[in-house]
């Protein structure tokens, strides 16, 4: 084998496995493509000791600190194949390269699938947000829209009004809801809009307005939206793993997946997807591949 363990996705939980692997004298090869979900947002939140940093910033710094341990590599790639051989796994690239080691941590985070409304990559992660906990105190008591439909979105709005007492619906069509929900949603004050959105005005991704297939517009601080995920690559078929309901690679409380010596962290598991969150599900990981090892030795 090249490696004890190989590491696919440097980002957070990725390099959280890693600092944990490499204190635990573990040779591991970290593989990472340069594609995490928060390339553009500005701020990361709820992370302590960072709260309000830059997320490229945190990363560059957990980079550093990582490989200042011997037995750990990193290496700018996309690892593209995965196969079980004897002994472990061996792990293609794109580049031709493959290396074999004994197990794998898959840390490959999510894809969003964004709508195809013009301006609304643009400002994802910036004025389109997705979660209250990570965005909602710097948009408090701001004008905001909630770009779901049905009966995630009557969930959604409960808890945004918490922050947000001028909070409007925008079903982008017809409306779901049922007439209970609809009569509650009223009673709050909260509006529901179906009127077909088709651009995002903006700049420099902070939204200005949203502009309706009818010609109106409607000025926003930001809107929350929920995309649809998907995992980045088939690696975890490849290898033997299962997926949820929600695409989001199946795991147990150790990180264990359903393909012995194959382990899985960070977004690719959860929809959970805070630094904090995702950095702790790596440690645990780390902790639980080094374990298994150790039995193995034993």
């Amino acid at each position: 084998m090249d490696f004890d363990i190989i590491i696919i996705g440097g980002s957070y939980a990725g390099l959280s496995a890693a600092l944990t692997l490499g204190r635990s004298t573990r040779n591991v090869l970290i593989i990472d493509a340069g594609w995490p979900c928060n390339k553009q947002t500005p701020q990361s939140h709820n992370f302590l000791t960072h709260d309000g940093d830059q997320p490229a910033i945190i990363a560059k710094a957990a980079k550093a600190e990582v490989l200042k341990y011997p037995t750990i590599k990193f290496l700018d790639g996309l690892a593209i194949s995965g196969e079980a051989i004897a002994g472990g796994f061996s792990i293609g690239l794109e580049n031709g390269e493959s290396f074999k080691t004994r197990k794998v941590l898959l840390a490959t985070g999510l894809k969003d699938i964004l709508p195809s409304i013009k301006g609304f990559a643009e400002c994802w992660g910036i004025s389109v947000i997705h979660c209250p906990y990570c965005h909602g105190y710097e948009v408090r008591d701001e004008k905001i829209g909630l770009l779901i439909n049905g009966d995630h979105a009557f969930d959604m709005a409960k808890n945004l009004h918490h922050w947000n007492k001028d909070l409007t619906i925008l079903t982008n069509g017809k409306s779901q809801f049922t007439a209970e929900q609809t009569a509650k949603l009223e009673a709050k004050s909260i509006a529901i809009l179906e009127d077909e959105i088709i651009e995002v005005e903006h700049v420099d991704g902070y939204l200005k307005n949203l502009v309706f297939k009818n010609g109106e517009k409607l000025a926003l601080k930001a809107v929350y939206a929920r995309a649809e995920v998907v995992q980045h690559n088939h690696l975890y078929h490849d290898l033997g793993c299962e997926l949820t309901e929600l695409n989001t690679i199946k795991v147990n409380e150790q990180q264990q997946t359903a393909a012995n010596g194959v382990y899985a962290a960070g977004d690719c598991t959860t929809m959970f997807r805070s630094l904090s969150i995702v950095t702790a599900a790596g440690t645990m990981a780390a902790v639980m591949l080094n374990k298994e090892m150790i039995s193995e030795d034993f």
